[in-house]
């Protein structure tokens, strides 16, 4: 399968960028950039998670590019950035501060968006120069700092250590995934979505992640088991957004909450009720609507485009009222949640094994 392997046509196929380039990170790591829309235009950059690439951003990319100068780029060893022996929070923190020279000018300010392990990037670069030099507000969106496997739910069992246990396993897994077949989907779909996640949805995640490398996927996975960036999330004096879906269960809501108490200069945690981890595939136009607003306020200076389409909770409130207060129904917000069960997979078959359930944190 190809490594840059995803859909074709439709809002998740990926844009042709206005121009690409290659970020040398302070390791001598290449990192692959892509640079759309006008190049006056005030800038996006966005910071994709794990077994991800810059597809998973064509959305975001298709919606913003006419009015933003929206910069993706792909993390070491994923998508065409090739595989580099440093796999830390501290080469993810590097990368970031090397696209952002490549591509701001000295001076120069961006709205940073970060999804799972593109959040966990901005964490551990909090403290640096060059990031607080380039860096107007954050968009943390499905992340968390520490805690990942005992927090995870895609294992179906109560809190405690065999759960903690079983899910270090599946989630290090070293299995192929595979192709992309409709068990996959499923099973990708359980572990990082919501069960009201529509089908050409769930096919976009499932073929970005299915094209992460083997190798790449399992020494990644170790870092995130050990991460602890709580460090980092006290260092982050930029304003700060949080979004975070209610039916994550790589990332679950306990993430977010502690997040905003965390957080020097929180701006608000947007919950899309029903939404799993791929919350920028799941609901993009609610995740768009957020970066507009973040960069009319923060980067442009000028008011916001339209007002939030989700219920937004600022810092200062509690995270349990946060949790108790019911969110609106939008286009983008699922209907009411459905019980959905892990998939049952047949045995002796090392593509459809749980492997998949952690492909994007």
């Amino acid at each position: 399968m190809s490594r840059t392997a995803s859909v074709t046509s439709g809002p998740y196929a990926p844009p042709v960028p206005a121009r690409t380039l290659t970020a040398v990170s302070a390791d001598g790591a290449r990192l692959h950039v892509e640079v759309h829309g006008p190049e006056n235009a005030p800038p996006v950059v966005l910071s994709h998670g794990w077994t991800c690439s810059t597809a998973f951003w064509a959305a975001q990319i298709r919606e913003l590019a006419a009015g933003h100068r929206v910069i993706a780029y792909d993390q070491r060893g994923h998508g065409r950035s090739p595989a580099s022996p440093a796999c830390t929070t501290q080469a993810l923190a590097d990368d970031l501060e090397a696209v952002l020279a490549a591509t701001l000018a000295p001076g120069e300010k961006a709205l940073v968006v970060g999804h799972s392990m593109g959040g966990m990037t901005v964490m551990a670069a909090a403290g640096r120069p060059r990031f607080r030099d380039h860096a107007a507000a954050v968009l943390l969106c499905s992340t968390g700092s520490s805690r990942l496997v005992a927090e995870a739910r895609v294992v179906p069992l109560r809190a405690g250590r065999a759960r903690t246990w079983l899910t270090g396993r599946v989630l290090g897994s070293r299995a192929p995934l595979g192709p992309v077949t409709p068990l996959a989907m499923r099973v990708l779909k359980y572990a990082t979505m919501g069960a009201g996640s529509a089908p050409d949805r769930v096919e976009a995640c499932a073929r970005i992640v299915h094209a992460c490398p083997r190798a790449v996927r399992h020494a990644w996975s170790a870092v995130l088991a050990g991460l602890d960036l709580d460090h980092g999330v006290r260092q982050l004096h930029l304003p700060t957004a949080v979004v975070q879906g209610t039916d994550d269960r790589l990332t679950p809501p306990v993430h977010a909450r502690a997040l905003a108490a965390a957080l020097p200069h929180c701006v608000g945690v947007t919950e899309l009720p029903g939404v799993g981890h791929m919350t920028p595939i799941e609901a993009p136009e609610l995740v768009t609507g957020r970066i507009r607003e973040l960069v009319g306020t923060y980067v442009t200076g000028a008011a916001p485009e339209h007002g939030s389409v989700a219920v937004e909770f600022p810092a200062e409130i509690p995270a349990q009222k946060a949790a108790e207060t019911p969110g609106p129904k939008t286009a983008e917000t699922p209907g009411p949640k459905t019980a959905e069960t892990p998939p049952r997979i047949p045995p002796q078959t090392s593509t459809q094994t749980p492997t998949q359930t952690k492909e994007s944190a």
